[in-house]
């Protein structure tokens, strides 16, 4: 059992403690003081809110509990331990629970819209997280606590994610991989039943990491067979096994099957799948030929039905036979050593590179020896520029390479200048004996100042050998020598560049077709096969193009603001990084545009996975974000991934355990109850103008051909940065399109309901809400105010000159009525002793520190339009209970307070009283 952190304490002559609610302000210690503030814009109109399945002013019980003295000295600089009970529900100006309608299901299921959800007659948004693994079979002890507590904080929906990954007891099959265990089974229906109590549905994943039993692997496979199990027989056959078993299972605590459950809100076939995107990532080129004879069948099966005979195959794709021209390269044959070839070094890379004799023949070689890597693999690149391409024109590209250790690295043609788009990329698989590599490519566009790039060496540390690199113009593209109908087999991603471009639309809508039969065909058996009433999802739409996914009943996403990246092996617990930087106010909008372009008008979107990973210090941003722009878009549930850390160890290990979990993240915690108003209750709004973009077929094929299996908004004309101001969405329908201009005003994206504000700040980017009933700031304080109508904030100075402050109306309509409302002060956040690796604090290795986890106390002065007389203001504990008063001053008939580190917490109750 751990033991409770202590505070400790600063000798005052007298504790204040939450009891004393009747002592009048100025009879309290005072606080420390600001400036007087000046004069204060006007408040902002009032906006009507959405209909929502969420009461608009429910009504709370505080508890004073005073748990430890109101004013603490913080452990180092503004830090102390901060810690949220993994099982508290106590009724606080924080707790959302009445928010929530009970039962969950209540109404019937859920159902899809008008492009939203539904319950019942009224509108229905998710406020979801993810469990994995063991977290999805908790003991039934603990099961209701933690149900209970995420209703608190206004959670009414949970993914049930990675079941089917790991054998009993982190999962739910046995160690063949097909069998349910009855025992997790067991934990899995009553945690269903506990969270279909306090109101919360399930989103039931079907295959997520469930490696096929009896088949056999490769090296460079995606994970869990993604890409294969799409047109694989059998692969599809366990799919629906699994299914089967799963969903037709009787809940002895509900009497319901989950196909017929309507607590069961979703159900998502496979996680993160899509042939054309694994077939693309080259991943595929070397499956066994178990697998590669399947594809290339079902390709010559294609190929019979378009093409009669081989004559019009032929005619169709053509041969394009160019001699080879001159030689483009300066330098490729290494005889003047380096000259003419630039090794770039990006972000603290290091690599020295040197000329040698140790290619074939004894012929020159140039050396690379990564000895440290920067923030990504791209980092450590060789590459010529000044080169001319001509699309539709063949190019030959040869050269020797070799390297210490076998390695995959990249090879591409691309822009040398802005927006450095590709025009022709591939893998290279190198192992340690020399191998010569030849690609015969046509550019995607033509690019008078291009440059070929030998990339991806900074993954790991090693040495690399390059030697006789060639490009000329000229080549064999289209059928190769002996090919026909018969004998073409599937296409390899390395060998794409070698087709004339009709061959490549050829296979890319092969492709298509495959992988749209296989989504149709799930949907049909869950849907039909097994009589499942719940809404379907097939996969997201970053890993499955967004006209595929627009078939199910909702859309989905994914996204993720600096994922932690693993140079060497994948998921190494020593070798990784999290860069450690803001999102708020970046230039390019961070996720949240990328997340907007891939909605679909008409259907209900979902982003079911979200964060920004620990150890990142600036991370209680992540989900304010994500709600804020949500709402926005007027989109219909946000899922954060993920609740849990690892829960063999049990729920309460006071620190955060690893990059994902938030159970225990306390700057990210604190801010729930202000996503759930920012996003369920829709304090903020959604514009009224659309930007719809128009899909064509066709055309998705060439984009698809050209640069890949993202087909999102932007692919058909819209602007990545108009998704910061007004909501944006493709339309199936190609003769519905509808556009705006972009914002006038350089650098700063201002909503069209005025609300919202994403300042780049010169690279100290904030972000502002401004509605009646939610303000905030996020991002760097840069001696800024910040006057938000109602409510002034001025932030004083902190740890990385950076905080996230919101204030949430719980009770009452804005901040100038009576109500009680809840402040959340976040900003710099580590475990006790976290073994820091680097200044920039990017990875911690596998030395996560220990509990408890310590967080900044941001000062800052608050300041509404309201007498001082009638505003009372709290600091909270982890529970949120009051602990104790703060000074109220007047200015300028103003009510001023300050929140300060010394009060030890990262929440505060307001309550305006009537006036008299």
């Amino acid at each position: 059992m751990k033991q409770p952190h202590l505070f400790t304490l600063v000798a005052f002559t007298v504790l204040l403690t939450a009891c004393a609610t009747s002592t009048p302000t100025s009879e309290l210690r005072s606080a420390p003081t600001a400036p007087a503030p000046t004069s204060l814009p006007s408040s902002t109109p009032t906006v009507v809110p959405s209909a929502t399945r969420i009461p608009a002013t429910p009504t709370l019980t505080a508890t004073p509990f005073p748990t430890r003295p109101f004013l603490i000295t913080p452990t180092r600089g503004n830090l102390f331990p901060f810690v949220l009970p993994w099982d508290d529900a106590s009724a606080s100006v924080a707790n959302l629970s009445t928010w929530i309608d009970k039962p969950a299901g209540k109404d019937g299921f859920v159902i899809a819209r008008d492009g939203h959800l539904y319950a019942g007659s009224q509108r229905l948004r998710l406020f979801g997280v993810n469990v994995t693994f063991s977290a999805g079979f908790p003991r039934k002890e603990d099961a209701e606590k933690i149900a209970a507590r995420m209703a608190k904080f206004g959670i009414n929906a949970v993914r049930f994610h990675h079941m089917d990954t790991q054998a009993t007891p982190n999962g739910i099959l046995q160690r063949d991989a097909r069998t349910l265990d009855t025992d997790q089974l067991d934990r899995l229906d009553y945690f269903i039943a506990q969270l279909r109590k306090y109101g919360i549905y399930a989103n039931i994943n079907l295959h997520v990491g469930r490696v096929y039993p009896g088949l056999p692997k490769w090296d460079t496979m995606p994970n869990y067979f993604k890409g294969v199990d799409t047109f694989y027989p059998s692969m599809i056959e366990m799919q629906r096994d699994y299914a089967r078993d799963l969903l037709t299972h009787r809940n002895p605590y509900t009497n319901l099957r989950y196909t017929e459950d309507p607590a069961v809100v979703l159900i998502e076939i496979n996680n993160e799948d899509g042939l054309m995107r694994e077939w693309w990532n080259g991943s595929l080129d070397e499956m066994p030929a178990v697998y590669a004879d399947e594809l290339t069948r079902q390709w010559r099966a294609w190929l019979r039905a378009k093409y009669a005979t081989n004559d019009a195959l032929k005619q169709a794709w053509g041969i394009m036979d160019e001699p080879l021209g001159a030689e483009m390269l300066t330098n490729g044959d290494l005889l003047q050593g380096a000259q003419g070839w630039s090794l770039q070094l990006i972000e603290g890379a290091r690599a020295p590179a040197q000329t040698t004799n140790e290619a074939v023949d004894a012929k020159p070689a140039l050396r690379v020896q990564v000895q440290q890597l920067g923030k990504e693999a791209w980092h450590v690149q060789l590459y010529q520029a000044k080169l001319r391409f001509q699309q539709g024109r063949p190019y030959t590209l040869t050269f020797w390479a070799k390297s210490d250790v076998p390695r995959v690295i990249s090879v591409n043609a691309m822009q040398a200048h802005d927006p450095w788009q590709h025009l022709w990329d591939t893998n290279v698989a190198l192992t340690k004996e020399w191998q010569m590599f030849r690609f015969v490519f046509t550019p995607n566009e033509t690019d008078d100042n291009g440059r070929v790039t030998i990339t991806n060496l900074g993954r790991e540390v090693g040495t690399y050998w390059f030697a006789q690199v060639s490009l000329r113009p000229g080549g064999l593209l289209g059928l190769q020598p002996g090919e026909q109908l018969d004998s073409l087999n599937f296409l390899r991603k390395a060998d794409f560049g070698t087709r004339t471009p009709e061959g490549q639309r050829d296979w890319i809508r092969f492709l298509w077709e495959v992988e749209d039969k296989y989504w149709k065909g799930m949907y049909q058996f869950v849907k039909d096969g097994l009589g499942a009433r719940p809404l379907v999802i097939g996969t997201q739409v970053s890993y499955s193009p967004a006209p595929l996914q627009a078939q199910f009943d909702v859309v989905d996403a994914h996204s993720y603001w600096q994922h932690p990246r693993f140079p060497g092996r994948p998921w190494d617990p020593v070798n990784w990084s999290v860069n450690n930087v803001p999102m708020a106010g970046v230039a390019d909008g961070g996720t949240l545009p990328t997340l907007a372009l891939g909605r679909v008008e008409g259907k209900p979107y979902i982003i079911s996975e979200y964060n920004h990973p620990a150890p990142n210090t600036f991370s209680s941003e992540a989900f304010l974000l994500l709600s804020t722009y949500a709402a926005l878009q007027d989109w219909d549930g946000i899922f954060a991934f993920n609740y849990e850390g690892d829960t063999r160890d049990g729920w309460n290990p006071e620190r955060i355990t690893n990059y994902f979990a938030i159970d225990q993240h306390p700057t990210k915690m604190v801010t729930l109850p202000a996503v759930a108003a920012l996003f369920l209750r829709g304090d903020v709004q959604s514009p009224a103008s659309r930007m719809i973009a128009a899909f064509n077929y066709d055309a998705g094929i060439e984009r698809i051909r050209r640069y890949g299996p993202n087909l999102g908004a932007d692919a058909f004309g819209v602007n990545r940065m108009d998704t910061l101001r007004l909501p944006v969405a493709l339309t199936l329908n190609a003769k519905v399109s509808s556009m705006s201009p972009a914002p006038s005003i350089a650098n700063v994206f201002i909503s069209d309901n005025r609300q919202l504000t994403w300042d780049t700040g010169s690279g100290k980017g904030f972000v502002t809400i401004n509605t009646p009933r939610s303000k905030a700031f996020i991002g760097y304080v840069n001696k800024r105010v910040i006057d938000l109508g109602d409510v002034r904030i001025t932030p004083g100075a902190t740890m990385q000159d950076w905080c996230a402050i919101t204030l949430t109306a719980i009770e009452g309509n804005d901040f100038k009525s009576a109500g009680r409302f809840l402040i959340t002060a976040t900003g710099y956040v580590e475990n006790t002793d976290m073994g820091w690796k680097n200044p920039e604090k990017s990875t911690v290795g596998r030395d996560w520190g220990k509990a408890p986890t310590i967080v900044e106390g941001i000062p800052a002065a608050i300041t509404l339009t309201v007498p001082a007389s009638r505003v009372r203001v709290w600091s909270l504990d982890e529970r949120g209970q009051r602990v104790g008063l703060l000074a109220v001053r007047d200015v300028n008939g103003n009510a001023m307070f300050e929140l300060d580190g010394r009060y030890g917490t990262l929440w505060y109750e307001i309550e305006i009283q009537r006036s008299s």
